[in-house]
């Protein structure tokens, strides 16, 4: 056994008081009358201290939790990381798993991104620390058995929305059965079903160039957002306040983010690697709609921040960070590199004119064009929907009637 040198004695005190102040009351009187009587051999103090090392608590014994959650994770978005974050909380550990293609297909209709996509969406999430590919899309007694006997797993976790099978019965009714299931709170104001329809609609919206729309409520494209950010939200997400070191290397990037997709979590981890700390600056749903147009962006700033704060490799954000990389924004934040990715939307024009946002970095020599590792853009995704719209709105109605029938009963 193994023990904390400067604190088995306090913990003695702390966790057996009585028995504890009764050996040291005992042991003082020995040493007093030794001294007093002198003749009579008593053994001194020291021999004494190490047999008080039983009431020494082992803190190496404590079994980790683990935990388990599952999800086709389509369209990931910052509500899937708040439900990995909360799962998170309720263990030590947190493995997911990932429904297959073939599962969802069978389950909800053709997913929007495969499942190499998806994988690396979840793996980049800072909650997550092991990932199962093609997990069933329903909680069998076989992978049940599975979970607990070859990967250890302690509890199975769901949000406290109804996840329902074709038949009408409840993917995790065997969990709920066998006493290892544990909910927590759905994330409001966000859903997967809620992406698709911003995007559908925006496409079917006449198209209009006026840059003055798309402001805050994203102009006509009818898409108000549900979500109401909160200091405590973003603390939560955040990395608790750590800052770079005072010799850090820090290194920038920026862009829209949004509909967060696999694309943007490779180059991230790309320009992680570049420095110690990265920092990562979101463009404000005013600059997002005048480079794209008055239905963008999909998702509004505080939305997307979040899904940026959630991965693994970013250290901090700056939440409407301006367009241009500015000297004095360079030599605030002690910035050491720039970099851009070779994959983007971004147009070189803003409010009508032509510009070089990275001017200032390329002449302080501090700038880097970084090899996209995925060739995916926010756009290619929103067409992803719109080529399978007549499947995903035949969907939208069966999930409606299925989640008004749940609730109805």
């Amino acid at each position: 056994m193994e023990f904390d040198s400067n604190g088995w004695m306090w913990d003695g005190v702390y966790y057996y008081p009585h028995l504890f102040g009764g050996v040291m009351l005992t042991a003082a009187l020995l040493g007093l009358s030794t001294g007093y009587f002198g003749g009579i051999n008593v053994p001194s103090m020291p021999y004494f201290l190490p047999d008080l090392r039983m009431f020494q608590k082992k803190k190496s014994g404590k079994k980790r939790v683990r935990v388990y959650m599952d999800g086709c994770f389509d369209l990931m978005h910052y509500g899937h990381a708040n439900a990995m974050r909360q799962a998170k909380a309720l263990g030590d550990e947190l493995v997911v798993g990932i429904v297959s293609d073939e599962e969802i297909i069978a389950n909800k209709g053709p997913p929007v991104l495969s499942m190499e996509e998806r994988l690396i969406l979840v793996s980049g999430l800072k909650w997550v620390d092991e990932v199962i590919a093609n997990a069933p899309y329903a909680i069998t007694e076989e992978f049940m058995n599975r979970l607990f006997n070859e990967h250890n797993i302690d509890y199975i976790i769901h949000g406290d929305d109804p996840c329902l099978l074709p038949n009408g019965t409840d993917a995790y009714e065997l969990a709920k059965k066998a006493g290892r299931y544990k909910q927590i709170k759905r994330t409001e104001g966000v859903s997967s079903t809620d992406i698709v329809t911003k995007v559908c609609e925006a496409h079917e919206e006449p198209h209009n160039t006026n840059n003055n729309q798309g402001k805050e409520n994203h102009g006509k494209g009818g898409h108000m957002s549900h979500f109401f950010p909160t200091s405590r939200r973003i603390v939560q997400f955040s990395n608790g306040g750590k800052g770079p070191g005072p010799n850090a290397r820090v290194v920038y990037i920026d862009g829209a983010f949004d509909l967060f997709h696999a694309g943007h979590v490779e180059i991230l981890k790309s320009a992680r690697k570049l420095g110690d700390f990265l920092l990562v600056g979101i463009h404000s749903d005013q600059t997002v709609s005048e480079q794209r147009g008055p239905h963008h962006p999909i998702m509004h700033l505080h939305e997307r921040s979040l899904s940026v704060l959630a991965c693994r490799y970013v250290d901090e954000v700056i939440i409407g960070a301006p367009w241009e990389v500015t000297r004095d924004m360079i030599s605030t934040f002690n910035i050491s590199l720039v970099v851009h990715g070779t994959v983007a939307e971004s147009n070189l024009c803003f409010n009508g004119k032509r510009t070089d946002r990275y001017e200032v970095p390329k002449g302080m020599g501090i700038f880097q064009m970084l090899e996209s590792p995925q060739n995916i853009t926010t756009t290619s995704v929103a067409q992803r929907i719109i080529a399978n719209h007549e499947v995903y709105v035949v969907i939208l109605y069966h999930m409606l009637l299925a989640h008004l029938s749940f609730n109805s009963n």
